[in-house]
This record gives structure tokens, C-alpha cells and sequence, in this order.
């Protein structure tokens, strides 16, 4: 279903209108003073903080984009991982500025970025670099899903922090899905692995599929393919989010459990 596969032009209008959607409820929870220094599921992260980090995660895209339109030089990226701890120096570095100020700035912050967002061509979509601080150049397909990501993930870390019962919109898990698998290729922690294969099934929504996914020395492969000859681990599309950005440890074992469990260790959290 090409509407619903962002990298893909096609996939556009969908996700600027899901990232809307997650922006705007997101924006609505935080803006209180009862809820500005309440606990998040993200780690030791306010809700404060978690606005902070989007404040200055979207503050960088502006000027990448900026660099990519100019042909400008820029740094070399800073690499995935020390992105846990520089994202906190940066976020939590923002607790002193007032509640109504800093919301301010991430609706204005959001504003321009899907004034970006929406002037993108399809051959920006897919042809235009932009160099991300972390990870380096990237096709400009890859930030509306960064975006996504701030705004939904973090929008469940914030309900998790109520204490509530709650779950990740569907959505949300199916425009992220193809985009997971990249985390775990960019994320792999070890440098000794004994290879490996397993399987990783989505159960449904429009990304659901089996992948093939590779490990070893060399780090991670994946592609779509039968995987009826490997350990399998299903997941749905919101769970397949949460747990490779390490909120929650989901997904049902088919196989062996040694294997799987040898997989889904191998990453570090960003």
C-alpha cells in the first residue's frame, strides 16, 4: 500500500497528516503546569524534558535543510552512540525556561518544519540529502518519520508516565515499521557477534510482512523474504515500535529462544 510507505512519495500526504495529528494531542497534554514536571516513560526525562529534547531534535533539522538547500558545509555527524547522553545534556538544559515559553517555541518549531515538510518536491523527497547531527546524510524522507517519532513515541511516553493504561496509535506503528528495521542496522552495539538469522513478522496494518534479518561481525542485513526456515519473532506494529526504541520487551517467540534472545540484545538505546 503505497500511501502508507513513507519512503516513498506516495507515502507523503499520509505521514504529514499522522505527524499532525500526534503533534497536536501531544502539544495539548503537555501544556500544563500539573502535567510540566510529571515523570515520563522515558527514562528520568519530565515531561519538560521530553519538550526540550523535540525543541532542540527540530531546532538541528532547520539548519540541515538549510545546509542541504545551500550546499553548505557541515560537520561530520556526531555518531548514534553518544546520542543518549547528548540529547539529555541538551534537553535537560532547557528545564529552566518557563512552561508557556517553551510551548511557544515547539508549535512555532513545528510550524516551520511542516512549512518544510509540505514544500518538499518528489524529487526532494527522495534526492535531497540532508545531514542529520547523529546519523549523517540522509534522504529528506527520513525527518517527517523523525518527526513522527518525537511526537508519537514521546506522546506515549508521557501517557506512560500518568500510570495509566494505554497503547501507541495504530497509525503511528504502521508508518514506523519499515523505518525500525534502520534503527536496529544503526544501532547494533556488539563488536564480537556469532552470526546469526532470524525472522521478524509484522501481524498487520498496510507494512505487515516478513523480513529475513541477518547478523554477524559485520553488523545487520535485513530484506523481505520467506522465513519459514528461521526462529520468528511476531510483533504487531505498535509493539515492533516500542520495542526497538526499548520502551517495552514484546513480540512472540516461534523457534528457538536462544536465537531470539541473542537478536534482541544486540542493541544499544538511543
Amino acid at each position: 500500500m503505497s500511501g502508507w510507505n513513507a519512503m516513498t512519495y506516495d507515502g507523503k500526504d499520509t505521514m504529514l497528516r499522522v505527524v499532525r495529528s500526534e503533534a497536536e494531542q501531544f502539544l495539548a497534554m503537555v501544556d500544563s503546569d500539573e502535567a510540566w514536571e510529571a515523570p515520563t516513560g522515558a527514562g528520568h526525562w519530565q515531561v519538560r524534558d521530553v519538550v526540550g529534547h523535540i525543541v532542540d531534535t527540530t531546532e538541528t533539522y532547520f539548519v540541515a535543510f538549510d545546509a542541504a538547500r545551500s550546499g553548505a558545509e557541515v560537520p561530520a555527524a556526531y555518531g548514534l552512540p553518544g546520542m543518549a547522553a547528548r540529547a539529555d545534556k541538551m534537553a535537560t538544559a532547557l528545564r529552566t525556561e518557563p512552561r508557556a515559553a517553551l510551548v511557544e517555541r515547539l508549535r512555532a518549531d513545528f510550524d516551520t518544519m511542516m512549512r518544510t515538510f509540505d514544500a518538499l518536491t518528489e524529487d526532494d523527497w527522495t534526492n535531497l540529502i540532508v545531514s542529520h547531527f547523529y546519523m549523517g546524510p540522509l534522504p529528506s524522507f527520513f525527518y517527517p518519520a523523525f518527526q513522527l517519532m518525537d511526537y508519537g513515541v514521546h506522546s506515549w511516553d508521557v501517557r506512560e508516565g500518568t500510570g495509566r493504561a494505554h497503547a501507541l496509535h495504530g497509525e503511528v506503528g504502521d508508518l514506523l515499521t519499515p523505518f525500525m528495521f534502520v534503527l536496529w542496522k544503526y544501532t547494533v552495539a556488539a563488536a564480537d557477534i556469532e552470526p546469526g538469522e532470524v525472522g521478524i513478522r509484522v501481524t498487520s496494518g498496510p507494512n505487515a510482512g516478513d523480513t529475513r534479518v541477518s547478523f554477524g561481525p559485520s553488523g545487520m542485513d535485513y530484506a523481505p523474504g520467506d522465513v519459514s526456515d528461521l526462529t520468528v519473532i511476531e510483533f504487531d506494529p505498535a509493539s515492533f515500535v516500542l520495542t526497538a526504541f526499548g520502551r517495552c520487551n514484546a513480540g512472540a517467540i516461534r523457534g528457538d529462544r536462544a536465537v531470539a534472545d541473542r537478536f534482541l540484545n544486540l542493541f544499544f538505546r538511543i
